[in-house]
């Protein structure tokens, strides 16, 4: 039996995602969180991981920033991975000479479209940098490349611009079009109207890329995704510039839970959540969805003594899922039917007299803001013997 219980009310909800593919962009996006900077090593470590899982795309990087950028790309395109390996590249000729040169399968050219970014950033009119990026499109598609056409700022332009744009990118042979909530603005009802209006402008499988300045990237992507959003974009941990993108882990999670997509070996998900927040310099919040070490654990007396009898009653899945595991915290909240449970399960049997003489020490102990282990809890049980 499933590890979890989808909610009833799915059952009236019909706009589950018909067909999805996971693009991972930590190796680029999650690379310009401020102040981290993978390695060679560290690069080739997470697309591996990455794979494992069952990632269908790796953004390996943007390898026109560097020759050690371009050289890292080139290395992961012949690592033999399973998914395919992208890279990025500006509305620029150049960039695309050297996305060539690293044999990726397919590349990701983006120029930004909102009023803001076209007046304070290109000093152009939106015909002229429409130009620009069609221009290299082509150049790319003449060279035999796979191409996103991803339009930056897409959520703060206007929507009858933004399908202008894409319908050209379509007619001049894009194979995806995306769309960059670059400021996170998106909520998921807007982020389900403007999917829905760009998928009955074009035939192109749609991109989405969502930011998390307003914490809600994941629930936007999924939202996306319901509304047919195609290429779903990640990044391990969530890390990204200022607050991050959409969290990998907890994504994958939210398409078993949820909608029962299950192809991603989300079993890996803790470990390679790890592995990211080593080499990233960037620790994952106590209170994270999935990977945080408080996601599977439980304090309050009430709770800890439902979840000894049935772990479903406070889980809505089973921490092995995904390559983690149960704790129960010994504190303030904990009651005497909690500890009995959690001493039990230690292989101790107290009489009465002595657990209520252990519940009043933990509980001393964790006013003090002192931290009850299970090792710390059986050096005082062995005090009572």
């Amino acid at each position: 039996m499933s590890s979890y219980s989808r909610n009833n009310l799915m059952q009236f909800i019909n706009s589950k995602p018909a067909d999805i593919e996971i693009c991972d962009v930590t190796l680029r996006d999650g690379e310009q969180t401020p102040g981290v900077v993978f390695s060679r090593e560290e690069k080739i470590a997470i697309a591996e991981k990455l794979d494992s899982v069952g990632v269908d795309v790796i953004e390996a990087g943007f390898p026109v920033v560097s020759p050690a950028e371009a050289a890292i790309v080139k290395e992961i395109s012949h690592l033999g991975l399973n998914a395919r390996i992208c890279c990025l590249a500006r509305s620029v000729a150049r960039d695309i000479d050297v996305a060539l040169a690293c044999d990726v399968d397919f590349v990701s050219v983006f120029i930004a479209t909102s009023d803001l970014h076209l007046k304070y950033k290109y000093h152009k009119t939106f015909e002229e940098a429409e130009s620009c990026a069609l221009d290299v499109l082509d150049y790319a598609k003449d060279h035999g490349l796979t191409v996103r056409f991803a339009a930056e700022d897409a959520t703060r332009t206007d929507i009858d611009l933004l399908k202008t744009i894409f319908k050209s990118a379509e007619v001049h042979g894009a194979d995806y079009v995306s769309i960059a909530d670059t400021v996170g603005i998106l909520n998921p009802s807007t982020a389900f109207y403007l999917i829905s209006e760009i998928k009955k402008t074009v035939k192109t499988k749609v991109c989405i890329h969502c930011h998390n300045d307003l914490g809600m990237a994941v629930a936007n992507t999924l939202s996306g995704a319901e509304a047919g959003a195609f290429q779903l974009h990640t990044t391990v941990n969530g890390i990204g510039e200022r607050c991050g993108n959409a969290s990998l882990e907890e994504l994958l999670v939210g398409l078993r839970v949820q909608y029962g997509i299950e192809r991603y070996d989300v079993g890996q998900l803790m470990e390679l959540s790890k592995l990211v927040e080593q080499y990233s310099g960037v620790p994952i919040p106590r209170i994270k969805p999935i990977v945080g070490a408080n996601a599977f654990s439980h304090e309050s007396g009430i709770h800890v003594a439902a979840v000894l009898e049935e772990p479903m009653t406070y889980e809505l899945f089973a921490p092995e899922m995904v390559g983690g595991k149960r704790e129960f915290i010994i504190g303030k909240h904990t009651g005497s039917k909690a500890l009995k449970g959690v001493v039990e399960k230690m292989g101790y049997n107290l009489t009465h007299d002595k657990m209520c003489m252990l519940l009043d020490r933990v509980k001393k102990c964790s006013e003090a803001k002192k931290q009850v282990t299970c090792d710390r809890l059986s050096e005082f049980i062995k005090e009572l013997e």
